[in-house]
């Protein structure tokens, strides 16, 4: 009985290791909990158990023009449109703010789920980012099992050819994992 004991515990070790096994490199990726997934790990895992709260927090532009993964549970933006005047000369593009309704809707949506702060939980952005900084508020909120994917919904940049500049490297999108531009309103977050 204990060596089945040991070796329950011994698979349980390895398989959440083979999730944090992904450390990203880039240190605006990583996250104090350390969990990480690819994009197909991530698929993976949800359709294992069906119990993960699986959030998108990509902004409502970003999912209703580029869609959104079929089997995410709701899209929860972690950063807004501030204001359509505000332009990020850096970044070339308008200014993101964090949403600060952000932790209290995710918490709404737990609850409906009948899940906890221990309870698991994947987060997806565009390309891993966001994602990290939203888990970084997360624990600090007490949160114990929240996972980035790392190459995100729309995956990595080519670095160089044709194609410099389009993300066309990993992610849910070219992984070929199920995604549709038609969202369902139920899981849309309408009170930002």
């Amino acid at each position: 009985m204990k060596n089945k004991c040991i070796i329950a515990i011994l698979i349980s070790i390895f398989s959440l290791s083979c999730y944090a096994a992904n450390t990203p490199t880039k240190k605006k990726k990583q996250t104090s909990l350390g969990l990480y997934l690819t994009a197909q790990e991530a698929y993976k895992m949800k359709m294992e158990d069906k119990k993960i709260l699986f959030v998108d927090i990509r902004t409502r532009a970003e999912v209703a023009f580029l869609g959104m993964p079929t089997i995410a549970d709701v899209n929860i933006p972690y950063m807004t449109v501030g204001d359509w005047d505000t332009w990020n000369e850096k970044k070339k593009n308008f200014k993101l703010v964090p949403n600060s309704g952000f932790l209290s809707t995710l918490e709404d949506k737990i609850k409906e789920k009948h899940l906890n702060k221990n309870s698991k939980i994947i987060l997806i952005c565009r390309s891993g980012n966001r994602s990290a900084k939203a888990i970084n508020l997360m624990a600090q909120a007490g949160y114990k099992q929240v996972y980035s994917v790392i190459d995100g919904f729309e995956g990595g940049k080519i670095k160089k050819g044709e194609h410099k500049g389009q993300r066309l490297k990993n992610g849910w999108k070219n992984a070929n994992l199920p995604w549709s531009y038609k969202l369902d309103k139920d899981k849309m977050t309408m009170d930002l």
